[in-house]
This record gives C-alpha cells, sequence and structure tokens, in this order.
C-alpha cells in the first residue's frame, strides 16, 4: 500500500495512510428511511440500536435490520432529535430535541410516560442546557451530540459534509471515510465505537457498522 491511498468503492470513499483502523467496507448496514442520522445508542444488552434522525427516532434489531419500534417525536412541530439514551436495564429510551424537551419512551409499548420525576436516570435541565440544547438558541444551530468518540488511542473524529477522521494521539489522520452521497454539508456523522464495531451514520439515513481493526 502507498503512504495514502485513495480507494472508491460505491457509495464509498475510503482515504487510509499507512494504518487502517476499521475495515474498507461496512460489515452492516441498517436503513432509518429517508432520514439525517443525528445520534445512535446500542441497547445495553447490545441487540439493538436506537437511531435518532431529524424524524424522530426508531429502535432497530442489529442482527436483521429490522425496525421493531419507532418514537416520533415531537416537539412544537420539530421532530429532531439531537440526544438519545437507553437506560440500564434497556427498557426505556430518552430523546431529547433543540429545546431541551425530554421525553421517556417505553421501549415495549412505544408510549411515552409522562412521569419524568421517576426517571432519574436522564439528564436534568442543567445537564440538558449543558448540551447546548436550549430555548435561547437559533433553530439554524448544529447540536450533534457524537462528532468524537474514542478507542484504545484513537480518535473518531466527525468532519464537514460527514466523512469521519480516525486520528493518533498525535492528531495524525490516520484513515478518513467519506460518504459521496451524503447532500448536506453541514451534517456531522455521529461517532461510536461499540465492542468490535465502529458505528456512524448519513444524511440519507442510513447506519453503518464498521469492523474494527
Amino acid at each position: 500500500m502507498t503512504p495514502r491511498t485513495a480507494l472508491f468503492i460505491a457509495p464509498f470513499l475510503v482515504i487510509a495512510t499507512q494504518a487502517q483502523v476499521v475495515d474498507v467496507l461496512p460489515d452492516r448496514i441498517i436503513k432509518a428511511g429517508k432520514a439525517e442520522v443525528t445520534m445512535v445508542a446500542v441497547a445495553p444488552k447490545g441487540d439493538r440500536i436506537l437511531v435518532a434522525t431529524d424524524q424522530g427516532a426508531g429502535l432497530y434489531d442489529i442482527e436483521s435490520g429490522r425496525k421493531v419500534q419507532e418514537f416520533p417525536y415531537d416537539e412544537d412541530g420539530s421532530t429532531v432529535v439531537w440526544y438519545a439514551a437507553f437506560n440500564d436495564n434497556g427498557e426505556f429510551v430518552v430523546l431529547i430535541g433543540r429545546t431541551g424537551k425530554r421525553e421517556v419512551w417505553d421501549v415495549k409499548s412505544g408510549k411515552t410516560d409522562k412521569m419524568l420525576n421517576k426517571h432519574r436516570w436522564i439528564p436534568d435541565p442543567r445537564a440538558t442546557k449543558a448540551l447546548g440544547l436550549d430555548m435561547s438558541n437559533s433553530e439554524f444551530d448544529r447540536f450533534y451530540q457524537q462528532s468524537t468518540a474514542d478507542n484504545e488511542g484513537i480518535t473518531a473524529q466527525a468532519v464537514k459534509d460527514g466523512a469521519v477522521e480516525f486520528k493518533d494521539g498525535e492528531g495524525k489522520v490516520l484513515q478518513r471515510l467519506e460518504f459521496p452521497e451524503n447532500r448536506d454539508q453541514h451534517h456531522r456523522a455521529p461517532c461510536l465505537f461499540q465492542d468490535v464495531w465502529f458505528i456512524t451514520g448519513t444524511d440519507d439515513g442510513r447506519v453503518l457498522f464498521y469492523k474494527v481493526r
């Protein structure tokens, strides 16, 4: 391999230096409709993935890619979810939008739980504001919550046009993933290392699982 190699395998573009952090092609792909993927979270059991988008959120079986639950988040007409997480046993999820509105959803029933006070695991209003999710912010601001992820001395970082760069401890770019089908130059791909995978998402609804080398 040359010191810097560009591999184009539609619809993926991988630019690598001497060492690759993840495989060239994704190990699996989950399609979450025609929506921008803003954040991802893996269930405590490791069998399902919560996909936050600009059209609410959905729960998918990782092995089959099948959608098992849908969470139609809506805060005053805005369906964008910027933060999503499971509770410790995976029975509930929390979704938070631009204004900081928190909604807890029952995974089994797909319904909201209005009793937020009993869910001590969700971010409180102060923590939510610290995430940048606050009424005072412009509706045009972007609030991507997974712009970086670390794994064994390697940092994955979301950059312009939805691309992802993997850097070593000195900041040297070891590998770059690009997705030519992304149309929104402001999109920032979510970055998550989970077990043997690096997981990211595109602005056209694809969730990509790459094997970590």
